[in-house]
């Protein structure tokens, strides 16, 4: 009779940019290959910054770059205990189905990701991920400007479409009081209305 695996789960990694979300992705899966666990990667196609995933520090792991989420499961290989997904807010919204049917099937997933984009909404299928993740890490990163803990991904170069593939030339970390809002009246008008 099959048993239902008990050892699938959902680990996500959250948090804005430069805040070492795929250093933790790639610490977490470099441990499961010392552990001797078949372990499969995937990244989006449209990150092309750098071959494989890759930490600001340099490390690297190799992975298959997909360009959806029905690609990505028609790749994973049989027998696979663990599956890394790195930048999963550039995926489809199919990705958090997939990711449950995995983790459900007895494989452990680790999704790192954007959970806001530059408008500070939530960015593609992270929020979801997050909502039905056995675990949650949200990691921040060093505000650009005033050096206290950043959440938020500052444009500060580039145009107004939401996917936009950058780096530093294009993006700091903000902290929610040097964040720049498209309105900054409004953040005036709150404060100022809540004060009197």
């Amino acid at each position: 009779m099959y048993e239902k695996p008990t050892h699938g789960h959902v680990e996500a990694i959250a948090g804005c940019m430069f805040s070492g979300k795929s250093e933790e992705l790639i610490r977490r899966l470099r441990r499961a290959v010392i552990a001797r666990q078949k372990v499969q990667i995937f990244k989006p196609a449209a990150d092309t910054r750098a071959e494989g995933v890759t930490s600001r520090d340099n490390r690297t792991l190799d992975a298959v770059n997909v360009d959806s989420s029905q690609e990505m499961r028609r790749l994973i290989r049989w027998g696979v205990e663990v599956v890394g997904i790195d930048e999963a807010q550039f995926f489809d919204d199919g990705l958090a189905t997939l990711v449950n049917e995995m983790a459900d099937s007895g494989i452990r997933v680790i999704v790192a990701g954007l959970d806001l984009d530059f408008r500070r909404q939530p960015f593609g299928p992270m929020a979801t991920i997050m909502a039905q993740a056995d675990y949650v890490q949200k990691l921040h990163a060093i505000c650009m400007r005033c050096g206290q803990p950043a959440l938020y991904s500052q444009r500060i170069a580039g145009g107004s479409e939401t996917v936009q593939v950058g780096d530093g030339d294009s993006y700091e970390a903000r902290c929610r009081r040097c964040y720049e809002m498209d309105d900054p009246q409004g953040r005036l008008d709150w404060a100022q209305r809540t004060q009197g």
